[in-house]
């Protein structure tokens, strides 16, 4: 890689993510490639949710997302290249429509321990927008609004204290 300043970035997220990872109950992190690196699977066990077959929503407590940053990841976003749902496929949230996970506006340079912050608080329901007009999940919005004693549903931190 010839980019330094791309190649400084990675190194950084790198660091931050085991960093976050080592100081967090509920995150394993594994980086994908040799550095620097550029792909991230990241296993998050909290709470949150799933409609099953019959239609039932329930809790899951384990999810698996992938993270990706491409050449020009610090010039342009394309968030649907950066974030992968990978399971549970049948996760549910107004935000997720497997393998796609919606952050909103995500902009150049985010950094990778603010891209899991953000799944983190969709998977658990601490961040919900509940506007069927800007939902990926139109049944799982009309839902969240009825059952919003529910939320958040996993109230641990991310980050042991």
């Amino acid at each position: 890689m010839h980019d330094v300043i791309l190649r400084s970035f990675l190194a950084s997220q790198l660091e931050a993510g085991l960093a976050l990872a080592e100081s967090s109950d509920l995150l394993e992190l594994v980086p994908l490639d040799a550095p620097p690196v550029r792909r991230y699977l990241v296993d998050l066990r909290c709470k949150g949710l799933v409609r099953d077959r019959s239609g039932a929503v329930t809790e899951a407590d384990h999810f698996q997302v992938g993270f990706r940053f491409p050449d020009d990841y610090l010039r342009h976003v394309r968030p649907a290249e950066v974030v992968t749902l990978f399971g549970p496929s049948n996760t549910f949230h107004p935000n997720v429509a497997a393998p796609l996970l919606c952050l909103g506006p995500v902009v150049p340079g985010t950094s990778l321990v603010d891209l899991i912050y953000q799944v983190f608080e969709i998977l658990t329901y601490t961040k919900v927008t509940m506007r069927e007009d800007n939902a990926l999940n139109r049944d799982a919005c009309a839902w969240a609004r009825a059952n919003l004693s529910r939320f958040p549903v996993d109230r641990r931190p991310l980050k042991r204290p």
